[in-house]
């Protein structure tokens, strides 16, 4: 291995930490990128965008699940696109050797408290100097990861397959980036390999899938002190539903024979007034699952208990308040197969590097989730991030050299 390449991936991934990009405005860490590529001899032809931040709009139902029989409310169509500043970033090299194309990806975006970052190194790590903001390792170390690989290829001139380098945006807001991202520029790869957090000889091959809700509760308002039996809380709605669902065992961690998901009401806001019966309440909530269909029976259960307790509160006249839930999938599940080739590919690089490959499942969402649901079956790697979307978050060089090793010999074979 060049230590020249391990050392300017050190002073890369610094430089790329340091550059502004929250989800939806990357377009600096973009530019960073693209202009990387070019220095190093990329074609300017082989560099191209896509307009994903363009996509998704309101009215688009593209990949919404099914109606889930029995639902109560309706299922809505994808909210407003946030928008955004670029689409993501795609650069496609010819092979000079023989083989299927690969594709080497990471997400760009970071989480809002990683704004302000000032990466440092102290020993073994690169942390924040500032200890109020997070340090965007999750996922400029996945960016910088490829990034590097891509750069010694293109300086180096080195013998490869075919390759295609994804660099995408929105992956904290809802993974737009892989959802809705144009797959025609990847040039139809064969293996794909997706670097995210945690150590590089970890193997994502599964990860759940997730359902976001939005519900609006609506009671009557009345004077609390004067007229209480008029109104109709939706506080109390609200809380009767959430109370049924913790009751139940559909809140939390799910556990229904041998199925399994969970499931969180978030966020509430309403009310304004002690002295006035709230008239509105908005909740997000959200149900995870590895299997669809048990997650669908979780999205049943939620909107049933709203639904049950907007019939139970009837102000003195009788009337009721009622609900609206508005749902939409983040992300389906996938399980990559045991014998997937980008996973026995990604092994034996894991293991030509020093390390022991660690076949893992994640509870959480990653862009591989819309990869392989639409057609790339899709590995995740880590790069050495950890405590990642907190202000301790800090970023393992060992790990992160070794992240880019592998990366090395993935996209070439060899190191």
């Amino acid at each position: 291995m060049n230590a020249a390449y391990l050392k300017d991936a050190e002073s890369l991934v610094l430089k790329l930490m340091a550059i502004p990009g929250v989800s939806g405005r990357e377009n600096k860490v973009m530019e960073y990128i693209a202009g990387q590529l070019h220095k190093a001899g990329a074609p300017k032809n082989a560099v191209q965008f896509d307009n994903v931040h363009r996509r998704g709009r309101k009215g688009d139902r593209s990949n919404l699940p099914e109606r889930p029989g029995g639902c109560c409310a309706q299922i809505g169509p994808v909210p407003f696109s946030p928008g955004g500043e670029v689409g993501n970033l795609v650069l496609r090299l010819p092979g000079t050797l023989p083989g299927k194309r690969r594709l080497l990806m990471a997400h760009v975006d970071t989480v809002p408290i990683c704004e302000g970052t000032r990466p440092v190194r102290r020993g073994r790590y690169i942390v924040p100097a500032d200890k109020n903001t997070g340090l965007g390792a999750d996922n400029r170390a996945g960016t910088a990861v490829v990034l590097s690989a891509a750069l010694e290829i293109l300086r180096r001139g080195l013998p490869r397959p075919p390759l295609t380098f994804l660099w995408t945006v929105q992956e904290e807001i809802g993974l737009r980036g892989s959802r809705f991202g144009r797959l025609g520029l990847l040039g139809n790869p064969r293996l794909a390999f997706n670097y995210d957090g945690g150590p590089a000889s970890k193997l994502t091959v599964a990860a759940t899938g997730g359902y976001r809700m939005d519900i609006r509760v609506i009671g009557r308002a009345s004077h609390a002190g004067v007229s209480p039996e008029l109104g109709v809380s939706a506080i109390t709605i609200a809380s009767l539903a959430i109370a049924q669902l913790h009751r139940e065992g559909w809140h939390g961690r799910i556990e229904k024979g041998n199925r399994t998901g969970t499931s969180n009401v978030g966020v509430i806001h309403g009310g304004q007034a002690t002295n006035v019966v709230t008239e509105e309440v908005l909740l997000r909530a959200e149900a995870r699952s590895h299997n669809s269909t048990f997650r669908r029976r979780i999205i049943r259960a939620i909107e049933q208990a709203f639904q049950k307790a907007a019939r139970s509160v009837r102000n003195v006249e009788g009337l009721r308040g009622e609900v609206q839930i508005d749902g939409r999938l983040d992300y389906e599940s996938f399980r990559l197969r045991d014998d997937e080739p980008c996973v026995l590919a990604a092994e034996e690089a894991v293991s030509e590097c020093g390390g022991t490959p660690v076949r893992a499942v994640s509870n959480g969402g990653l862009d591989a989730n819309w990869m392989t649901v639409r057609g790339i079956p899709t590995v995740t790697l880590g790069c050495g991030q950890e405590n990642v979307h907190t202000t301790s978050e800090r970023l393992y060089l060992d790990e992160f050299r070794r992240a880019c090793r592998i990366a090395l010999r993935l996209a070439t074979g060899s190191e």
